[in-house]
């Protein structure tokens, strides 16, 4: 995902569409697309600020969310099950079909990471 324009930029080209230009030579004078100084002066006339909208997800939601305590009592009671078991005991307990990867960053996420010791022991840490 790309980053934002900085508040900085859309300011000026709010500025200069203000000052009488078409948002189309706003757009060719700062270098940006068209579609960015429409969107922008859309954005401006409705809200009244420039700053960019909160891309992404927000945290704490996802599908898995629902499923973490369920998780964690799960792995609690099972410490060495593997991450494509986990998914199937998921998908067959809760409903939710999960990547075991989704499932891995989830339970990192939680404080949960599963590392060897040099000697080849497992070690769970919390």
């Amino acid at each position: 995902m790309g980053r934002s324009y900085s508040t900085d930029l859309r300011e000026r080209v709010v500025a200069f569409v203000n000052a009488g230009h078409s948002r189309r030579q706003a757009a060719r004078h700062f270098g940006v697309s068209d579609s960015f100084a429409v969107k922008l002066m859309k954005h401006w006339e409705e809200t009244g600020s420039v700053e960019p909208f909160v891309q992404g997800r927000p945290p704490g939601s996802g599908r898995l969310v629902s499923c973490l305590g369920y998780l964690i009592e799960r792995i609690g009671r099972e410490p060495d099950i593997t991450m494509p078991e986990l998914a199937a005991v998921v998908k067959a307990e809760c409903g939710v079909t999960a990547h075991p990867a989704s499932l891995s960053k989830l339970l990192c996420r939680a404080g949960y990471t599963y590392k060897k010791t040099a000697d080849g022991q497992r070690v769970h840490a919390r």
